[in-house]
C-alpha cells in the first residue's frame, strides 16, 4: 500500500475515504486552529459549584450549568456538543446517587452535537437508574432530526421547554 496519496487512496470506497480524512487530519491541525480544533480541554474555566459540575470553556467552548429546580436537575447547555467538549456534559449528566435521579437537560443553546453528544445522552439515561429520568427541553431542529435518526426520541423524552419537562 506504499505510495498512496489520499486522493488515491479516496477512490477505494468509504473505508479509503475515511483513510484520507484521517490521514489529512494531522495537516489540518499544523495549518492552524479550526472548528474542530478550537476547543482545548486543558482551557476549560473550572466555575463549579460544590459538586463540580459548572463548566464554562473559551468563547468558541461548551458551558455547562447546573441548578435545582423543585427537586429535579437542571443542566443548562450552550456551545456545541462534540468530541472535544462532550466531557463536561457527561459530568454534569451523571447524577450522585443514580436510584431515582431527575434531570432535565435544557439544549436550547445547543446548535450542533456530533456522536459524542449521543453516546453523553445514553450514557446519561441508563446513569439515572429505572427510577430515575433523563428528559430534554428546547432541543434544536438539527441535533432533534439526529435525535429521532437514531431512535433516542422514544428513549429520551423531548418536550419544548425546561417548564414543560418539569410539569410532565
Amino acid at each position: 500500500m506504499q505510495g498512496f496519496s489520499p486522493v488515491a487512496v479516496s477512490t477505494a470506497g468509504p473505508t479509503g475515504i475515511l483513510r484520507g480524512i484521517l490521514g489529512s487530519l494531522p495537516e489540518r491541525k499544523a495549518q492552524g486552529k479550526d472548528r474542530a480544533t478550537s476547543v482545548d480541554e486543558d482551557l476549560v474555566a473550572d466555575t463549579a459549584d460544590a459538586t463540580g459540575t459548572n463548566e464554562q470553556a473559551g468563547p468558541d467552548g461548551l458551558s455547562v450549568t447546573r441548578s435545582v429546580v423543585d427537586g429535579v436537575t437542571v443542566v443548562t447547555v450552550t456551545g456545541e456538543v462534540d468530541h472535544h467538549t462532550s466531557g463536561a456534559l457527561r459530568r454534569a449528566l451523571t447524577p450522585a446517587e443514580p436510584d431515582g435521579a431527575r434531570t432535565v437537560a435544557d439544549l436550547s443553546g445547543v446548535p450542533f452535537m456530533d456522536s459524542s453528544g449521543i453516546n453523553v445522552l445514553i450514557a446519561g439515561h441508563q446513569a439515572h437508574g429505572s427510577a430515575g429520568w433523563l428528559r430534554l427541553a428546547g432541543v434544536r431542529r438539527p441535533v432533534l432530526r439526529t435525535l429521532e435518526i437514531v431512535g433516542l426520541t422514544p428513549l429520551l423524552p423531548c418536550y419544548p421547554s425546561v417548564s414543560d419537562a418539569l410539569e410532565d
